[in-house]
């Protein structure tokens, strides 16, 4: 991903953001795969990971079996911008694994542009294709 990200020139981003998981759900998991990609970008791009930025500061029901109006109604308000400072006058990558119907990224993204001058790109692995 990150080598894809540097062969289409993304030298404009200032900063990465992994999209954030509960710590209750980090701490069961593991890991936060959004994390372990961001890893992998920044080493190719050279760019600073801002793992606190924004929070998830409330925990939320899995979204396997939401239908599209119910995982953004599950998602609204979820996030909190942490660390404005951190993203002030920069444009950030908000990075992801799968994007199904855009909720959780729309939520946390909607949060980060509430910092002063914040420019808002999105990545993601991958997508989940309606069959």
């Amino acid at each position: 991903m990150g080598e894809s990200l540097l062969a289409a020139n993304w030298h404009f981003v200032d900063a990465l953001i992994p999209l954030p998981l509960h710590p209750v759900k980090q701490k069961l998991r593991g890991y936060n795969q959004a994390t372990l990609l961001c890893e992998g970008i920044a080493e190719k791009l050279q760019l600073p990971i801002l793992h606190n930025a924004i929070i998830r500061h409330e925990a939320t029901e899995t979204q396997t079996r939401k239908n599209r109006i119910e995982r953004w109604q599950n998602m609204e308000g979820r996030f909190h911008l942490h660390q404005p400072s951190e993203v002030r006058h920069k444009h950030v990558l908000l990075v992801d694994d799968v994007i199904t119907t855009g909720a959780t990224l729309e939520a946390c993204g909607s949060e980060l542009l509430k910092g002063e001058n914040v420019q808002l790109s999105i990545a993601s692995l991958g997508y989940a294709a309606k069959t």
